[in-house]
C-alpha cells in the first residue's frame, strides 16, 4: 500500500472551497492555529510534529465533503485529551457544536472509582456511542482518526500494532460498513490486514502483481466491448475497472478454501449511469453479451442494504469461462456507496443555509437509515456488564443480513440466523409480546426456526398470551428483540426481580463471611450505585434479579470501599477466619469443605482449576458429588440457572495440597525465549507439569504452561516473574 503524503492546511482549505461555494475558511484557519499552538512541540512516535495528525484527519473529512464545523472539530480533536485545554475553552472559542464533537471523541478522564483497562476501554466505547447518538459526525471523525493512525502504525511496537489492527477489524471497520462509508472501510480493512497477517499480505500482493498485466488486458478488452455496446444502445454510461481490495480477496480465499490462482474475479467492472431505468437497461446489455453465473446476482437497488448501499451486482463468464463481476449503479448511488451516511450529511450541510442547524440531531434526520444505532443506544442503557456490552456490540456490527417478507410483501431486514420472534418484534413490540405461533411460506413452523432469504413470515398472536418467554432469549439474534423482552420482564416482574436480587446479594455477603450491616453502609451502597449507574437501591436489586449484572460485581465494588475504611485489617484473612469458624466437618481430599455435609465427594472442576485463595462455589451434580468452580468461571452463569443445587464451599487452610494451574504466555518470538521462561520457573522452584509452545507467522509466540502451586499467592508470584521476561507482553491465568 502506497504511503499517503501529508497534507497542509492550505490543501484542506482548497478542498473545502471545491466542495462548498461559500465555506467559512476563517474558522478552519482559526482552529488550525489554535491546535498548533496548544500541541506546541509535542511529537508523535514517528518523530513528526503532533499537529500533522489532526491535519491529516481533517483532510480525510474534507475529502468526504463534511462541513466546516466537523473539520474544525477534527483539527481540535486531541487538544482536550493531550493539552491543558478544557471543554469550556472550546465552547468559548468555537461554540457548543464543535466542542461537543470534540468531547465525543475524547477518551474518559480519571474516574473516581478504580476500573480495569478493559472496562475503561468499554466505557470509552459507551461514551462514543452516546455522543454518536446526538451527532453522527462524532463517529466519522473517529473513523478518520483511526485511519490516519493505521497509516502511521509502522512506528509502534509490534504488540501495539496487533492490538490496534485487531480493534480496527472488530469495531471500526464494521462501524464504517454499517454507516456505508466504504471509502474508509476498505482502507481500514486492508491496513489492519497488513499488520495482523503480514506474511499473507505480502504473498497476496506478490501473487497479484505476477499476473496483473495479464488480468488487466483481459478486463480492458471486456470494458471496451461493453462501452461500445452501451453506446450502440444509446445508454450514457461510464465504465471503469478496479482491482478488488486485498482483504476481501483474502477473506474469499479463506471462506471458499481456494488459492489465489483459483480466484478469477480479482477485478470488478463498474458501470455508472444517470437513472435507475438505465441501470436495468445496462444489466440487460451485459447479460445479452455474457452468460451470467447462476446464484451470483444481487439487486440492492430494489432491496437496499440497511446502510443505504444500492447497486446491482452480477457475475458473468468471459472468454474461456473466466468469471468477472459487474456492478451497476447511478452516480448518486455511487456517491452514497463511497460516503454512506456522510454523503447524506454532506448534502444536507451544503443545502442548509442556516449556520449551526445542519449538525443537530442527524439521527432524527434519517431515522430509517440509523434504526440500528437508535436500538444500540436503547439496549446499552440496561446493560451494566461492560464485557457483555462489548460482546453484544461486536455481534451487532458484524451480522450478515437476511431479507424476508411480510404477507403483504413488505421487506424486513434481519441479522443472519434471526427467528420469527425477531421478525415479530421488528414489526411491533406488542406483536412480539402476544406471539403464539408463526407460518413460514404458508406452513406452520416453530417460532425458533432460522429464517432464510425470501421467506414470507406470518405471525399469529393471541390476546390471552400474557407475554414473552425467558427461553426466547436463548434463540433470538436482534438487540431490539432482546431489549424489548428484557424490558417486559423488568416491568412485569419488577417486584419479583427485586426480591430475587436481594436474595442473591445476601447470599454473596454470607458466602464471603460478612454480615449485612458490615457491607451495606450508605457510602458503600452509593459507590456501587455510582459505578454501575443505578438511580436507587431497588433498581440495583432488580438488575441483579433479572440478570443484567451479577451480585459478585456489586459486592466486589462495595468491598473496595470497605477496604478503604478498614486498611488495618487483612480482609482476605478475615474472610478466611470467619469461614473457618463455621467449619464443623472434615475437608475433602482436595482441601475443600462443603458446608453442612461431611464425607462428601468433591471434585475441582477442570474448566477453571481453582486453587486456595480463589473465590469458589459448589454445585451439586447428579451422582458425582459436588463440583467446585471459581466464581469467575465462564460456566458459573449456567450453574445459577439451577440455584437450588448451588452450595457454599470453602478452602481448608490447615491442610497443604498441590494444584495444577494453566498459564498462557504471549510474547514476541525470539531465540532463547523458552529457555528463559523455564529458568524463571526453576528459580522459583515451581514444578512444571506440562508445556506447549507455538509461534505464528507474525512471530508472536503463545506458550501454554501447566504448573503445580499450593495457593494463589504462589501463583501470583509466578505470573509476576514471568511478566519480567524479555519480549513477554502478556501473562494470564487460563480461564
Amino acid at each position: 500500500m502506497s504511503e499517503v503524503q501529508n497534507k497542509t492546511i492550505e490543501d484542506i482549505i482548497s478542498l473545502v472551497k471545491q466542495k462548498k461555494r461559500f465555506a467559512d475558511t476563517k474558522q478552519i484557519m482559526k482552529a488550525y492555529n489554535y491546535a498548533k499552538e496548544k500541541h506546541g512541540d509535542q511529537c508523535r512516535k514517528s518523530g513528526e510534529p503532533y499537529i500533522i495528525h489532526p491535519l491529516q484527519v481533517a483532510y480525510i473529512l474534507a475529502d468526504i465533503g463534511l462541513d466546516e464545523a466537523t473539520i474544525c472539530a477534527a483539527l481540535l480533536h486531541d487538544v482536550v485529551e493531550d493539552t491543558d485545554t478544557t471543554h469550556e475553552d472550546l465552547v468559548r472559542e468555537f461554540g457548543e457544536e464543535v466542542a461537543e464533537m470534540v468531547a465525543g471523541v475524547t477518551k474518559l478522564g480519571e474516574l473516581k472509582y478504580p476500573i480495569s483497562s478493559e472496562e475503561r476501554q468499554v466505557e470509552n466505547y459507551r461514551k462514543m456511542f452516546l455522543a454518536m447518538g446526538k451527532d453522527i459526525r462524532v463517529i466519522i471523525i473517529k473513523l478518520a482518526d483511526r485511519l490516519h493512525n493505521l497509516r502511521t502504525l509502522k512506528y509502534l511496537r509490534r504488540d501495539r500494532q496487533i492490538a490496534n489492527a485487531k480493534e480496527t477489524m472488530e469495531l471500526y471497520a464494521p462501524l464504517a460498513n454499517r454507516l456505508g462509508i466504504y471509502s474508509l472501510k476498505w482502507e481500514l480493512e486492508d491496513l489492519a490486514f497488513k499488520y495482523l497477517y503480514p506474511d499473507e499480505y505480502r504473498e497476496l500482493v506478490e501473487g497479484i502483481n505476477k499476473k496483473r498485466e495479464e488480468r488487466l488486458k483481459f478486463i480492458e478488452k471486456i470494458m471496451d466491448d461493453i462501452r461500445a455496446e452501451l453506446k450502440k444502445q444509446k445508454i450514457d454510461a461510464e465504465v471503469t475497472g478496479r482491482a478488488k481490495h486485498l482483504y476481501s480477496i483474502y477473506r474469499k480465499m479463506k471462506r471458499d478454501n481456494k488459492t489465489l490462482d483459483q480466484i478469477y474475479d480479482l477485478f470488478a467492472l463498474r458501470i455508472l449511469v444517470n437513472s435507475v431505468k438505465d441501470c436495468y437497461a445496462a444489466l440487460g446489455v451485459v447479460h445479452e453479451m455474457y452468460n451470467p453465473m447462476p446464484g451470483r446476482f444481487k439487486d440492492y437497488i430494489a432491496v437496499p442494504k440497511p446502510n443505504m448501499y444500492q447497486s446491482i451486482h452480477t457475475t458473468l463468464l468471459g472468454e474461456k469461462g473466466t468469471p468477472f463481476e459487474v456492478q451497476i449503479r447511478t452516480w448518486e448511488m455511487h456517491r452514497v456507496a463511497e460516503f454512506g451516511i456522510a454523503a447524506h450529511w454532506a448534502y444536507k450541510a451544503a443545502n442548509d443555509g442556516r449556520r449551526g442547524k445542519q449538525g443537530k440531531h442527524i439521527v432524527s434526520a434519517t431515522p430509517d437509515k440509523l434504526t440500528w444505532l437508535v436500538e444500540t443506544l436503547e439496549w446499552q442503557k440496561d446493560m451494566k456488564d461492560p464485557q457483555e456490552f462489548l460482546n453484544t456490540l461486536k455481534t451487532e456490527l458484524f451480522e450478515d443480513e437476511v431479507y424476508v417478507f411480510t404477507p403483504k410483501g413488505k421487506i424486513i431486514v434481519l441479522p443472519r440466523d434471526a427467528t420469527p420472534i425477531d421478525f415479530a418484534y421488528n414489526i411491533h413490540e406488542e406483536i412480539g409480546n402476544h406471539m403464539v405461533g408463526c407460518k413460514i411460506n404458508s406452513k406452520m413452523m416453530p417460532i425458533i426456526t432460522k429464517l432464510k432469504n425470501g421467506d414470507i413470515v406470518d405471525i399469529m398472536t393471541s390476546d390471552s398470551q400474557k407475554g414473552p418467554s425467558r427461553d426466547w432469549l436463548k434463540f433470538i439474534k436482534t438487540t431490539k428483540a432482546k431489549s424489548k423482552i428484557q424490558s417486559w420482564f423488568k416491568k412485569a416482574q419488577r417486584t419479583e426481580n427485586i426480591e430475587k436480587g436481594k436474595e442473591l446479594i445476601e447470599k454473596e455477603i454470607k458466602r464471603l463471611g460478612f454480615t449485612h450491616d458490615e457491607i451495606f453502609k450508605q457510602e458503600y451502597i452509593n459507590a456501587a450505585l455510582d459505578r454501575y449507574k443505578f438511580k436507587n437501591l431497588e433498581d440495583m436489586y432488580s438488575s441483579v434479579g433479572f440478570g443484567a449484572i451479577s451480585q459478585v460485581k456489586i459486592i466486589s465494588r462495595m468491598l473496595e470501599e470497605y477496604r478503604k475504611s478498614h486498611k488495618e485489617e487483612n480482609i482476605e484473612q478475615k474472610i478466611e477466619e470467619l469461614t473457618n469458624k463455621r467449619k464443623t466437618v472434615k475437608p475433602s481430599s482436595s482441601g475443600v469443605v462443603v458446608k453442612g455435609i461431611d464425607n462428601c465427594l468433591v471434585k475441582l472442576s477442570k474448566c477453571c482449576n481453582p486453587v486456595p485463595g480463589d473465590d469458589i462455589i459448589g454445585y451439586i451434580t447428579r451422582g458425582r458429588g459436588v463440583s467446585v468452580h471459581r466464581t469467575d468461571c465462564v460456566n458459573v452463569k449456567d450453574l445459577f440457572k439451577d440455584e437450588d443445587r448451588i452450595i457454599d464451599v470453602y478452602w481448608y487452610t490447615e491442610k497443604q495440597a498441590s494444584y495444577n494451574v494453566d498459564i498462557n504466555v504471549f510474547a514476541n518470538d525470539r531465540s532463547g525465549l523458552l529457555a528463559d521462561i523455564i529458568q524463571v520457573l526453576s528459580n522459583l522452584k515451581t514444578k512444571l507439569m506440562g508445556l506447549n509452545s507455538k509461534a505464528s507467522k507474525e512471530h508472536i509466540a503463545t506458550i501454554e504452561l501447566t504448573v503445580e502451586v499450593e495457593n494463589t499467592d504462589e501463583l501470583n508470584k509466578i505470573l509476576k516473574e514471568l511478566r519480567k521476561v524479555d519480549s513477554v507482553y502478556e501473562v494470564t491465568r487460563k480461564k
